[in-house]
């Protein structure tokens, strides 16, 4: 099986580079069908509750405690991350979010920001939703680790001439195990902090079977000049914490 996803992934990273390169039509859609093709091969499954909204321009503020985050939430339609610059720079998962048309922010160089900018705009042009992992790091999958605004303000500079922004809580969580609620001990089949070489976590994900993973959607607001983004950025935390824990005891709402 390992095999398997290695050529898929052999074959679906020229794909989406030549897509890129060229600005093909259906470059924004590889991305969504290759993790749905990854996920199947290594046995994990996706429910949606809810969806995004359908204003633009959307930002999705979500939680992060795994790799396989970059597979479940590209797999669901088209849309981009924006992530911190060091990102770029990880093995495997740099060249990940290269590919799903992450826009990487470096707070450091302002002399960067018109190319940030250029960069988000165009996407949002298409119409898809950014996704930002607003912890600025991973948690253990049990928990949600507290936002940080900084983040979301760095992207809300960079949606360059858009005054409203909806701004949408979103959570991932990891559920069941071969058909059976995970339970915090076990969560970390799924939950991988960075600690853990990637190759051993990929193997561990195979041998363990079937992994249930939810998405779920929160309520959107508003993020305008007027609003305070301290406030926006803790109320969107306290939703994914909400959402995150309803998905994990099993609350249908």
């Amino acid at each position: 099986m390992l095999f398997v996803v290695g050529l898929v992934t052999l074959i679906g990273i020229p794909l989406q580079w030549l897509a890129l390169k060229l600005r093909l039509p259906f470059r924004r859609h590889v991305p969504a069908l290759f993790h749905r093709i990854v996920l199947r091969l290594i046995g994990v499954r996706v429910r949606q509750v809810g969806e995004p909204a359908a204003g633009r321009p959307l930002l999705l503020l979500s939680n992060h405690c795994s790799w396989l985050d970059i597979c479940v939430v590209g797999s669901l339609f088209p849309l981009f991350f924006v992530a911190k610059s060091e990102v770029e720079t990880w093995p495997v998962i740099g060249l990940l979010a290269k590919l799903q048309r992450t826009v990487f922010v470096d707070r450091a160089r302002r002399s960067a920001t018109g190319k940030v900018n250029r960069e988000i705009a165009e996407r949002l042009g298409a119409g898809d939703p950014v996704v930002l992992f607003a912890e600025g790091t991973s948690s253990d999958g049990n928990r949600v680790l507290p936002f940080r605004s900084a983040l979301v303000g760095a992207v809300r500079e960079a949606f360059d001439g858009e005054r409203h922004v909806l701004v949408q809580p979103m959570s991932v969580a990891y559920v069941r195990l071969q058909g059976l609620p995970m339970g915090r001990s076990h969560r970390h089949v799924a939950a991988w902090t960075g600690d853990l070489e990637l190759a051993p976590h990929l193997l561990e994900v195979l041998r363990q079977g079937a992994i249930d993973v939810e998405v779920r959607f929160g309520t959107a607001r508003m993020l305008d000049g007027d609003a305070d983004r301290k406030q926006v950025t803790r109320e969107c935390e306290q939703e994914v914490r909400r959402l995150m824990t309803d998905a994990i005891s099993g609350h249908t709402h």
